[in-house]
């Protein structure tokens, strides 16, 4: 019996979808994605204004990117482009007119229960091999933090709850305290 083959599409495809629709590119096949709830929205907002005011009163380099914001993660593959929740690039040169082009340092994804083994599993493999140094899944049903800092190959893992104050390894100094999040 022979298997269908997939189609795999390209960073072409990925720029040719309309504008209300939301994917991400991952090894060739769209993976897409339903309208955030309004806890993701407040858990978004929460972290983009924490970490975009900590950069600015440090006078920081760094920049933080809410979703929609594309990653190209490896410059030489045009068939994975990812949309994390939170984006945090330290290294000008990577960003363009259209997002990044390489590794942030940090990413931040909020799980919705469409997208927890994407985020948990696939996600977590392709951060890893693209040298992402720090990855936080943040898990509002669990109201669980998941945080993962890359230490040479291989991330050390750490987990937290809505009642932690938890140090950002990527930013030196940065601590979110999970506790002022009003949901």
């Amino acid at each position: 019996m022979a298997h269908a083959r997939l189609k795999t599409y390209t960073e072409a495809d990925y720029y040719s979808l309309p504008e209300d629709i939301q994917a991400e590119l991952i090894d060739g096949q769209f993976y897409y994605m339903s309208a955030p709830s309004r806890i993701h929205q407040e858990i978004l907002s929460f972290l983009h204004l924490e970490i975009g005011g900590y950069i600015r009163s440090k006078n920081g380099d760094c920049r933080v990117y809410p979703a929609p914001f594309a990653i190209k993660l490896f410059e030489d593959d045009d068939t994975t482009i990812v949309e994390p929740d939170v984006s945090i690039i330290c290294d000008p040169n990577k960003l363009t007119d259209r997002g990044c082009t390489g590794a942030p340092d940090w990413i931040i994804e909020i799980v919705s229960p469409s997208t927890a083994s994407h985020d948990y599993i696939r996600k977590l493999n392709l951060y890893t091999n693209a040298g992402v140094k720090e990855y936080w899944i943040v898990d509002p049903a669990r109201k669980s933090i998941y945080v993962y800092h890359l230490e040479e190959t291989k991330f050390a893992t750490a987990a937290f709850t809505f009642q932690d104050k938890i140090k950002a390894n990527v930013l030196d100094g940065l601590w979110i305290d999970f506790k002022e999040l009003v949901l």
